[in-house]
């Protein structure tokens, strides 16, 4: 089942304020040359993040699940004058990438790529962090939001991507790997009650998630 309505995303796009010239080279690169490009955010989510990423003007930022670099740009965009964006990513090659856009980037000196299991390099940041970007390997969304959430600032919000997961989460029975694991990290979410949420309908399902 696939849930995106690519009519209704190019109508969106239109309505939504531009992305700049470095996302959209990034945008248009990674969609041309990369054979996982549907991991990217779309330009209408990308410019969601930023959006909230300037209301909330936050201090510090953990992404998990670098790609190419495209949303931790968009997170960027919201970053106080002191503030710190650290982006975690296991493929080098991925990495690699990403980092050369950081490098050419406004945000530069502020964005710090680190290459790695996510599990041992969060307990290293010793930050507070004030939003919180989840879009890595979907059966360890509950292990790394039970990780950031006693790091995360009271009112600090975590986004997490994919929570619908193509549709797969509506199918009964639910019989696919990473759609039962983004059921059951929803489904805990939902329970938890030191934290607030609610699950939005853009693209492919964002979940936010605000600490009590």
């Amino acid at each position: 089942m696939e849930l995106f309505n690519e009519a209704a995303e190019k109508y969106a796009e239109k309505f939504t304020s531009a992305q700049n010239e470095q996302l959209q080279q990034i945008y248009t690169q990674t969609n041309q040359l990369h054979p996982h490009a549907h991991m990217m955010s779309s330009s209408v989510q990308g410019q969601f993040l930023a959006f909230l990423s300037n209301i909330i003007r936050p201090k510090y930022v953990l992404e998990i699940g670098t790609f190419t670099g495209y949303s931790a740009l968009c997170l960027a965009e919201g970053l106080i004058k002191q503030g710190e964006l650290h982006t975690i990513e296991l493929r080098a090659e991925d990495a690699a990438t990403a980092q050369q856009n950081f490098s050419q980037s406004h945000w530069a000196k502020q964005i710090h790529l680190h290459i790695g299991n996510a599990l041992d390099i969060i307990p290293t940041l010793p930050f507070e962090w004030d939003l919180v970007f989840i879009d890595a390997d979907k059966t360890g969304y509950i292990q790394y939001y039970e990780l950031v959430l006693p790091l995360l600032k009271k009112n600090g919000v975590i986004i997490a991507d994919n929570v619908l997961f193509h549709g797969q989460v509506l199918e009964a029975p639910n019989k696919r790997k990473n759609a039962k694991a983004i059921h059951a990290f929803n489904e805990w979410v939902a329970k938890d009650a030191r934290t607030q949420q609610v699950l939005l309908t853009v693209r492919d399902g964002l979940l936010l998630i605000k600490k009590q």
